[in-house]
Parts: C-alpha cells; sequence; structure tokens
C-alpha cells in the first residue's frame, strides 16, 4: 500500500516542469482538456511561452470530431502573443486561417501544413509576404502551384529548408519542371530539399543544382521522371551529402506511398471541412471546444473570416 510519505501531488512540482510536460501533449488536447483540470494548469496554459510551438495534429476524421480545429488554432495562436515560432496545421487549414497566422507571428521559423485542400495559391503567397524569418517550410498534399513557390522563395530570404511532397505516380507523360524551376530560381540558400513524388525531370534536378550551391540533403523518392546517371548522378554524389534516389525504400516516410499508376490528378484528393461551432462559457479561461454556441474567433462555419 502506498504511504502518504510516497504520494506525490503534481501541484507540487516546479512551473518549469509542468508546462514541459503540457507542452508534450498537443495543442488540441491542452485546449480541450488538460487547462481545465485545475486553475493552476489553466494559468500556466495561458502563458505565451507555452505557444511558442503549436502542434495542430490530427488523423484528419474532422467531421467526427466535437470540436473546431481552426478556431482551437485561431486561440492558439492569439495566446502566443506573437511568440509564435512553429506550427504544424493538418487537413483543416484555409487562406483565412493561413493569413492570420501570418499577421500575429511575424517572428515564424517553421511552418508546415499537410493535406491541406483549402488553401490557395493566393492565400499562401499573401502569407509567405508576412513571414521574412521563415526558415522551414513544409507543403505535403495541398493543391499549391510554382506561382506560389515563387512568391516563397522571394519573400522568405532565410529559407533553408523546403519540403514539398505529392503522391507518387509512374505515368511518365505526366512531366513538369515548373516547381523545380520555381525552387531553383528564388531559393538559393536551400539545405534540405524533399521533393517527395514531384514530376520533375533530370533538366529540373540539373536547374536545381545549379540554383542551390549549398544544398546538402535532396530527396528525390518516387520522383519517376528522373534518371540519375552518368555526369549528372556524378554530380549529386560529389554534392548531396545526403541523396535519396527515385527508387530508393519509402520506410522511414511517414506517408502513404502506394504509388498511382494510373487514375486521377492531385486535385482529386478529397478535402475535409469542419463545420463545428466552438462554445465557452463565461469567463475566458476555460473553453470547450464543441457544442453550439455564439462564441467566436472571428471565423464562420465553413472557416472563413468574416468582419
Amino acid at each position: 500500500m502506498t504511504t502518504a510519505a510516497e504520494t506525490r501531488n503534481w501541484l507540487e512540482l516546479p512551473l518549469d516542469v509542468t508546462a514541459s510536460i503540457l507542452s508534450r501533449i498537443g495543442a488540441i488536447e491542452i485546449l480541450n482538456s488538460a487547462q481545465n483540470v485545475c486553475s493552476l494548469w489553466r494559468n500556466i496554459c495561458k502563458d505565451p511561452l507555452m505557444w511558442r510551438s503549436i502542434d495542430m495534429h490530427n488523423l484528419g476524421d474532422l467531421w467526427d470530431m466535437d470540436y473546431d480545429l481552426a478556431k482551437m488554432c485561431v486561440h492558439a495562436v492569439d495566446r502566443s502573443c506573437g511568440h509564435l515560432l512553429d506550427i504544424n496545421v493538418e487537413y483543416f487549414g484555409t487562406d483565412a486561417l493561413l493569413l492570420h497566422i501570418s499577421e500575429r507571428s511575424v517572428h515564424l521559423k517553421r511552418l508546415r501544413i499537410v493535406s491541406c485542400y483549402n488553401i490557395s495559391d493566393e492565400g499562401l503567397s499573401e502569407a509567405a509576404l508576412k513571414l521574412p524569418f521563415l526558415e522551414e517550410l513544409e507543403i505535403s498534399y495541398c493543391s499549391i502551384s510554382k506561382d506560389a513557390l515563387e512568391t516563397i522563395g522571394r519573400s522568405c530570404p532565410l529559407l533553408k529548408s523546403f519540403k514539398f511532397n505529392v503522391q507518387g505516380c509512374r505515368r511518365f507523360h505526366l512531366e513538369s519542371d515548373d516547381e523545380a524551376l520555381a525552387i531553383a530560381q528564388t531559393m538559393p540558400e536551400l539545405r534540405h530539399l524533399q521533393l517527395f513524388g514531384n514530376k520533375l525531370t533530370n533538366d529540373g534536378l540539373l536547374a536545381i543544382l545549379n540554383g542551390c550551391p549549398h544544398l546538402e540533403y535532396l530527396d528525390l523518392r518516387q520522383c519517376f521522371n528522373v534518371s540519375l546517371g552518368g555526369n549528372l548522378e556524378k554530380r549529386c554524389v560529389e554534392r548531396i551529402k545526403n541523396l535519396r534516389r527515385p527508387n530508393d525504400s519509402t520506410h522511414d516516410y511517414e506517408f502513404y506511398t502506394e504509388v498511382h499508376d494510373t487514375g486521377s490528378s492531385d486535385d482529386d484528393y478529397p478535402s475535409g471541412i469542419s463545420d463545428i461551432d466552438v462554445m465557452s462559457d463565461d469567463y475566458d479561461d476555460y473553453f470547450e471546444f464543441s457544442g453550439d454556441s455564439d462564441y467566436d474567433f472571428g471565423y464562420d462555419y465553413d472557416g472563413v473570416l468574416f468582419d
């Protein structure tokens, strides 16, 4: 049986230790449950320094959730009071949300957006103009073209790591170097580049090698239009410290890797839009992001900003 001397009170932990523990559970769990445990935890969760990194990881089942991730994300960004450095948005991102993030997080260094089909070229470009300190960017499984990439490159001169990933496809008639050329022409400081499933050809790869002289890591897995050999392969091997070839193993890649031999284009992926409202009680300390309420963070039910 546990004695009184062996019983430990979590509330007696140093505040910095408690904050460190809470920061590891993710923004969704903090806002949906952890901050409601007690007044001490609630006060810690309101500290702007708790929100320097916001991880909105989820499984994409937005229609089964009892809360609105977009509104949660807006609230988390607002709590950071401009201290936000790193944010991950998956499935629920929109142009309006991205603009909100960029306007309130001018010192943002890392941005990750995954499967956010409601983010457009125009929305991403507008946000990029407000993020001059961005160093790391990931855009995976989103409908973004070379136009936005060019704006990102010109607007984010400190960018050193870029991941631009799509579903791999073996239909060799689908060739395009547009994105590769945009990267080569506007992102000269890149050290790390991942282009999983891209449709670039050897010409696009050569342009990247010429335009990104500091590149150390290059991931070309499932880029089936690239045929490494001869002088091109020799140059890659000599220049790139860590080179992942088109047919290399994908065992350490975090997303679905089945190759599309036939089928539809990238634009056919479904997008998820949550239409669930958010609720709070009479005071700002407690939030229950579920149910029906007139409490609002500036988003309507489709995640679009309104006045």
